[in-house]
């Protein structure tokens, strides 16, 4: 069976171009993005990698550490990080966990129990090794993302799906289609008016199962 929302992740130890991690350990009290990669040194990977780097001010401001995966060894991840910051122009300071056994691809239900790396393997061989997994605190999973090879992931849409997922966590709210920060909100039907109105203030009500607040805090 998969890895499903608000399941608690896997955890586990791994070597990473930063040294041994215990997954829920590093995670501590933070959100938390993992995201996949097939291989390193491939071309679609380091733009995102890169993409991710550019970033790290927009992690920083969510209280959300990033850590990537991809089924090569410690020795390459630091060697790939070169091309990354120089694609990028700035450091990749996460970490990368080297998961040459797909003991975490396999964890995280990214490839089938009986995977395996040939000799000689390309990208092809672990393409569906290409997945954004988001966490919160409590380390369970929140969202997950899985894209084809062909197409980069759009890290602006990660970035607005963490905002969201962290203006509703815990709470009787979610967000209407595409969303973003500052915009009104949706209050769950777990709130009649009266009780919305008394946690929220005014409601904007368009139907009588879609009401909207302002933003709360």
């Amino acid at each position: 069976m998969g890895l499903r929302i608000n399941d608690i992740v896997p955890d586990f130890t791994a070597e990473t171009d930063k040294g041994t991690i215990s997954f829920h350990d590093w995670i501590g009290d933070s959100w938390a993005i993992l995201f996949s990669h097939p291989k390193d040194f491939t071309p679609v990977c380091t733009t995102e990698f890169g993409a991710v780097a550019q970033l790290a001010d927009e992690w920083a401001k969510r209280n959300t550490k990033v850590i990537g995966v991809s089924v090569d060894g410690v020795d390459d991840h630091k060697k790939w990080k070169g091309d990354i910051e120089s694609f990028a122009g700035t450091s990749a300071g996460f970490p990368i966990i080297a998961d040459e056994g797909l003991t975490v691809s396999k964890m995280f239900d990214m490839l089938p129990a009986d995977a395996y790396l040939p000799d000689g393997r390309t990208p092809a061989d672990s393409a569906t090794v290409r997945s954004v997994f988001i966490i919160s605190p409590d380390k369970k999973l929140q969202l997950t993302m899985t894209y084809p090879m062909s197409v980069g992931r759009n890290f602006a849409e990660v970035l607005r799906a963490l905002d969201g997922l962290q203006r509703t966590y815990q709470q009787p709210l979610a967000t209407p289609a595409n969303w973003t920060t500052g915009q009104d909100v949706i209050v769950a039907m777990a709130l009649d008016n009266a009780a919305a109105e008394e946690k929220y203030g005014a409601l904007d009500i368009k139907l009588p199962y879609l009401r909207f607040a302002k933003n709360p805090g």
